[in-house]
């Protein structure tokens, strides 16, 4: 039970000058970061003296907004990682679901999921309608690899969904 505030710039209110606006890509991946530690991410925007929301504010919510369309199941009603830390990004979940938050696509289309000794039941890219299986091999006790297409559905974070057993 924890929250970060942030602000889309450096500062809490409407400044003229401050042009210092984080990217959509930091936004996003902080998003997710938060998420999956257990945090709730409170994202500031401050309107003019007009009441107006400055643009570089809009463009950045409306970026948010797209991808939660595709992916907010990943992030609403989720839990913290169980994996801990991994080498591709961050990982969020609910009971009988992990979401892979793919931030670095593996170029040799295999993607290792260390820490998992439950058995996986099925693994789909969120963002694919039909939910395509990918598919999914057995590396050790603890470790599956995941067979994902060559280019990620996403630059910024590709959600890969593992149905699994048991929490």
């Amino acid at each position: 039970d924890w929250e970060t505030c942030m602000t889309m710039n450096n500062t809490w209110g409407y400044k003229s000058y401050d042009n210092h606006w984080k990217s959509r890509e930091d936004l996003l991946r902080k998003l997710v970061d938060i998420a999956s530690k257990g945090g709730n991410f409170l994202l500031n925007v401050g309107p003019t003296a007009e009441g107006l929301i400055p643009g570089p504010s809009v463009e950045r919510l409306a970026a948010i907004g797209d991808w939660m369309k595709v992916n907010s199941e990943s992030i609403y009603g989720t839990t913290a990682s169980p994996l801990g830390e991994v080498p591709w990004g961050r990982c969020t979940a609910k009971p009988g679901k992990l979401y892979l938050h793919v931030f670095d696509w593996p170029a040799n289309g295999k993607l290792g999921v260390p820490g998992l000794k439950n058995k996986v039941r099925k693994a789909y890219l969120l963002a694919d309608k039909k939910h395509a299986k990918l598919h999914i091999m057995r590396a050790g006790s603890e470790k599956v690899v995941i067979t994902v297409p060559s280019k990620a559905a996403d630059t910024i974070n590709t959600v890969v969904v593992l149905e699994i057993d048991n929490k």
